[in-house]
């Protein structure tokens, strides 16, 4: 027990070093591309802060245990919009670009929705990976065309860019070996479920790296890079990560019907919830920010009392959730007047 937590601390602090190394260069990356940092959030910084969804996966696969692969995929895109874009803007308020709104955002929640579709048979195979994998090469291609070159000069050299990139990514991924290690042992230790610990302990632990990168990015002004970090990372978590994953485990990976019919179903309406804070004004305000890490705080007690408290999902199903919809078609529509 002392053992998994010296290495949660470890993985902890390379989690935060690698974050900074990470954000800076892939800004001044962006820079010497010739990229505004939207499109190096979405590309560079998404996928590089989503190597350790990849590495645990593998592993997992490997050792047949999709359900801690699943959790993983779909505890992290949870964590990434309720926890990282909360903590993010009831820190600042992120002003949103019209890209992420036309394009990014739909693609987020369509990618969320093909994913639920292909879970749903109750396996994810090789074929179903490969589909995956095609669709994030599309998007990269179509990201790359649409993107309109900055005007700012770089104040690094090349090589330095790309060593703080790549030292930034080796502490990542350590990192949150180290620290998913340690968590693990001690949820294990205290009788935790395998799927549970993918959606929570695994899944927050292989998303700090979105969650330090994007707070350097909101300390740095870089509040397009820590926006798009986060869209960029859910939609390479679901088409990277799974596509690889699928490709390369030795079997299908096998979905939970608890996934099926209820958190992958939370991941989507997550997605969809996003959307309509987006679109009221292009700025995600601070207690917009706090209702999503209330929801958050939500999941996290419906997963672990849903069984023993009935009161309590009673109230999240059928008065929490239907009131917060409400609210944000409000919005919605409030934008839609004053825009005519």
């Amino acid at each position: 027990m002392t053992l998994a937590t010296i290495l949660f601390l470890i993985g902890l602090i390379l989690l935060i070093t690698g974050g900074k190394l990470l954000v800076v260069g892939a800004s001044e990356l962006g820079l010497t591309l010739k990229v505004p940092p939207l499109l190096i959030g979405l590309t560079v910084v998404a996928f590089a802060t989503s190597s350790p969804e990849i590495a645990v996966c593998l592993l997992a696969a490997w050792r047949d245990q999709s359900a801690l692969v699943v959790g993983n995929l779909v505890g992290s895109n949870i964590f990434n919009i309720l926890l990282v874009l909360g903590v993010a803007a009831s820190i600042f308020p992120l002003v949103v670009k019209r890209q992420l709104i036309r394009w990014d955002v739909p693609v987020m929640i369509g990618v969320s929705l093909i994913f639920w579709l292909l879970a749903a048979r109750g396996e994810i195979g090789r074929f179903s990976g490969l589909f995956l994998l095609l669709g994030l090469i599309a998007y990269i291609i179509f990201s790359y065309k649409k993107a309109e070159p900055g005007g700012t000069s770089p104040t690094l050299p090349l090589w330095k860019q790309l060593l703080a990139i790549g030292v930034g990514v080796v502490f990542l991924g350590i990192g949150s070996e180290l620290l998913v290690s340690g968590a693990t042992d001690i949820a294990r230790y205290l009788g935790v479920g395998e799927l549970a610990i993918g959606l929570t302990i695994v899944a927050v632990g292989t998303s700090l790296p979105e969650l330090t990168t994007s707070l350097v990015a909101i300390r740095r002004k870089e509040g397009d890079l820590a926006v798009g970090n986060i869209v960029g990372s859910n939609i390479f978590n679901l088409l990277g990560v799974a596509g690889v994953t699928a490709l390369l485990s030795k079997g299908p990976i096998e979905v939970p019907p608890k996934a099926i019919w209820f958190d992958i179903p939370v991941m989507v309406g997550v997605s969809v919830a996003a959307l309509p804070i987006f679109l009221t004004g292009h700025l995600i305000s601070r207690w917009e920010g706090a209702l999503f890490l209330a929801y958050y705080a939500l999941y996290i007690l419906y997963l672990f009392f849903a069984g023993t408290v009935p009161l309590f999902t009673a109230a999240l199903l059928f008065f929490i959730l239907p009131l917060t919809l409400i609210t944000l078609l409000i919005g919605v529509v409030r934008h839609l007047k004053s825009r005519n």
